[in-house]
């Protein structure tokens, strides 16, 4: 009996080399807290903490008045089609064993991967999808007041043309000194452009600040693990290649909160059915959905240098 063949239909979970690929080069994939998501908005319980008072005997306690409330999280699609051509594909396996559609997942990845930092970390404008802007991000969050959070504009922010040792201390200290520092917790993110800038930077004892991690140990500044991406830079709108100023974010990770809807998958329509039939060429689409929210702009600090 003949098999009718549905291999079309199954969509492809991305394996190992995509997925490492990715958490490689997206510090927000593999940092953040995630949520998994089964629709595609989710809200995420926030604690508005509690006071403390000393009593004395026989003194009442007070009720305490806090309110709580929740994060946001919101999905967005992130994704790309290719279109490939059936002779392509297999000439170019025969031939050397190079495996096009593979190859083409792993760069789709790696462009996510960069794009995804940057709507997370250094986009400016506020939250549209018609101007790319999927997510408020930390730069922008940081930069616009929040009353309900107690929050005022730059409170958390350092710009510096000259970025020296005060300038990374002052913004470690702004997050150091917030409610929400937790050392165990506690990463930096930043744009390998900073690389530079932090290998030259010593204490008043003549010690550097910034270690360089060997044999599988992350680097550190200040003794917090420091992970870099290409995506921490300011940009108007989301993009894989942003070239705005470079930024140093510095947080508490259970704060940085990464929303999972699905993904990322690859569907491949093959040149002998479908959309490709009548031009044996096949079609590769990637996609991954995400959400992102910033948990308490308190619970992050931000240094932008501001030479470039």
């Amino acid at each position: 009996m003949a098999l009718n063949d549905h291999d079309a239909w199954v969509p492809e979970e991305f394996g190992g080399p995509v997925i490492q690929k990715i958490a490689a080069v997206s510090a927000v994939e593999a940092l953040a807290r995630p949520e998994n998501m089964n629709t595609d908005t989710r809200h995420v319980p926030r604690s508005g903490g509690i006071g403390l008072d000393v009593l004395d005997k026989g003194e009442p306690y007070t009720e305490d008045a806090t309110s709580d409330d929740d994060v946001e999280l919101r999905a967005r699609k992130f994704g790309r089609m290719i279109s490939l051509a059936h002779e392509d594909i297999e000439d170019v396996a025969e031939a050397s064993a190079i495996d096009i559609v593979n190859v083409k997942k792993v760069d789709w990845a790696t462009t996510y991967a960069k794009g995804f930092d940057n709507a997370c970390l250094g986009t400016t404008a506020t939250q549209s999808m018609g101007a790319k802007v999927p997510f408020y991000s930390v730069y922008y969050t940081l930069r616009n007041a929040d009353s309900d959070l107690g929050y005022g504009a730059d409170d958390n922010y350092v710009a510096s043309a000259a970025i020296e040792y005060s300038d990374l201390s002052e913004v470690l200290g702004l997050y150091e000194d917030g409610d929400w520092f937790d050392a165990a917790e506690t990463v930096v993110i930043a744009s390998p452009a900073f690389k530079r800038i932090v290998r030259d930077v010593v204490d008043d004892n003549h010690r550097p600040i910034f270690i360089q991690g060997t044999q599988g140990t992350p680097d550190t500044l200040f003794g917090y693990q420091v992970a870099w991406t290409q995506g921490a830079r300011t940009s108007s709108s989301m993009t894989p290649a942003p070239s705005g100023n470079p930024l140093l974010v510095v947080c508490n990770r259970q704060l940085l909160i990464k929303g999972v809807r699905s993904g990322p998958e690859s569907y491949l329509a093959r040149a002998d059915s479908g959309i490709g039939f009548m031009t044996d060429e096949a079609y590769l689409k990637m996609r991954a959905r995400r959400a992102f929210a910033v948990g308490h702009p308190k619970a992050f600090a931000v240094l932008e240098s501001t030479a470039s």
